[in-house]
């Protein structure tokens, strides 16, 4: 077996409410694409609401019920970054220019179109889309980044006791990694404490952590342990509290002050973990941070 995975298809959406070229247009781009069809556009809208963003959206302009810029301007709130391009048969210019000067449409070709030329605007609109994805997703990162570490620097600053901390820092977490649980305990002699910190977004959380073998692990190896898929895990799928809580995923952080154990960080989520390196270093950053605001709390500020 391969070593490489194979890499997925991009995802494309056409539009014409003409069949065979409708047909045309998938037969083009199916060796290539994930391509999804659509006679109209109030139908291709049903088709992205499930199936979601696409890269590349073809759209004939010329249709009834909906024009392909009046059905592409639709797609831009939900799918900001799809590269749209339009065929038409016709000098629609004013549709078109105010289509493409808003940036609703990437390019338009016009009918009867030529395959090689029409590949080769798709290939370019693909490349485009995944620098502009590339881009968004930066700066998203760096912008979760800098809410997660402010969050941590007001409780810094804050005049918060050690067990008053736990709180709007696992808050902070969970809502910075959508986690469906999470759970900051203390520790002291390698032993769970009562105290914590809880979040989740429906409010209900059930606390099964003592019992749990991966915050064991962590707490005895001083080391990130984590579960990203427990359904498929021999180890830990048929554990109950994982059954009856539906937890699907479970990241466990020791947080540690200068060699000391100060608590457990737990992040739970609903359905396998897919979490990027990126985000697994910045979760590391930030523990070492929640390190010394605890010792802070605890050293420096009197409980309430």
């Amino acid at each position: 077996m391969s070593m490489e995975q194979k890499k997925p298809k991009p995802k494309m959406m056409v539009v014409d409410d003409e069949p065979d070229n409708l047909d045309l247009l998938f037969r083009t781009f199916r060796r290539d694409f994930k391509v999804f069809k659509a006679e109209s556009g109030i139908q291709a809208l049903e088709v992205l609401a499930k199936e979601g963003e696409v890269a590349v959206i073809i759209s004939d302009q010329r249709m009834p019920e909906m024009k392909g810029t009046e059905f592409l301007s639709k797609t831009v709130p939900d799918f900001p970054n799809t590269m749209r391009i339009i065929l038409t048969g016709f000098t629609d210019v004013e549709d078109l220019v105010d289509a493409i000067n808003s940036g609703q449409v990437y390019k338009y070709i016009t009918k009867p179109w030529d395959p090689n030329e029409l590949k080769g605007v798709v290939q370019r609109a693909v490349d485009t889309y995944a620098v502009v994805k590339q881009k968004t997703l930066e700066l998203q990162r760096a912008e979760a980044q800098m809410e997660l570490l402010k969050a941590i620097v007001q409780v810094a600053g804050g005049e918060l006791s050690l067990s008053d901390s736990l709180e709007p820092i696992a808050m902070a977490f969970g809502k910075n990694f959508a986690a469906d649980v999470c759970i900051l305990q203390l520790v002291s002699d390698s032993q769970l404490q009562e105290t914590q910190g809880t979040y989740s977004p429906t409010g209900e959380v059930s606390n099964w952590l003592a019992e749990d073998p991966l915050v064991k692990e962590a707490i005895a190896a001083a080391e990130f342990q984590i579960s990203q898929n427990i359904p498929g895990d021999k180890a830990h799928r048929n554990l109950e509290h994982y059954k009856a809580s539906g937890i699907q995923a479970h990241l466990v952080v020791p947080i540690i002050y200068q060699g000391e154990m100060l608590a457990v960080l737990s992040l739970q989520w609903q359905q396998p973990s897919k979490l990027r390196e990126d985000e697994l270093v910045l979760i590391r950053l930030c523990a070492q941070q929640v390190g010394l605001v605890l010792v802070c709390a605890r050293d420096y500020k009197t409980p309430a």
